[in-house]
């Protein structure tokens, strides 16, 4: 089973992706509501994956994906974030983030993320690309 921390400031921003998280059968997830506390939970648990909205109350996603990597370099890292591809993927180097989401992410980038996460963890082979 897959585990996976929400971390934002409430989950209203992102109901449609939860809504496709809570409908699959073979993964967990957890929230967090600031990026203190979800830096105390991965202290206290590995989770598979760590998805941050763009603000997390305390900093930013990309300082939380930050801060994420002394505590466990293996976790893998999602954030949303309305920076340009290009920009984005200057603030986010080094930090081996899997993706960047859009403000609102919906059903379909839910279910893209938890497929590229099952093929990286080699739980689901020969299935189709989906892009994201």
């Amino acid at each position: 089973m897959l585990s996976i921390l929400i971390v934002s400031r409430t989950l209203d921003s992102l109901d449609d992706f939860n809504s496709a998280l809570t409908a699959a059968e073979d993964l967990e997830w957890s929230w967090a509501e600031s990026g203190a506390q979800a830096l105390h939970m991965a202290r206290d648990k590995t989770y598979d994956l760590v998805v941050a909205g763009e603000e997390v109350g305390d900093m930013t996603a990309l300082q939380l994906a930050a801060k994420l990597l002394p505590i466990n370099a293996v976790t893998n890292c999602a954030v949303v974030s309305d920076l340009p591809p290009e920009e984005f993927r200057e603030a986010s180097e080094g930090l081996g983030l899997m993706c960047q989401l859009p403000l609102k992410p919906g059903r379909e980038q839910a279910e893209a993320l938890v497929l590229k996460l099952k093929r990286l963890k080699n739980l689901e082979t020969g299935l189709p690309e989906k892009d994201s």
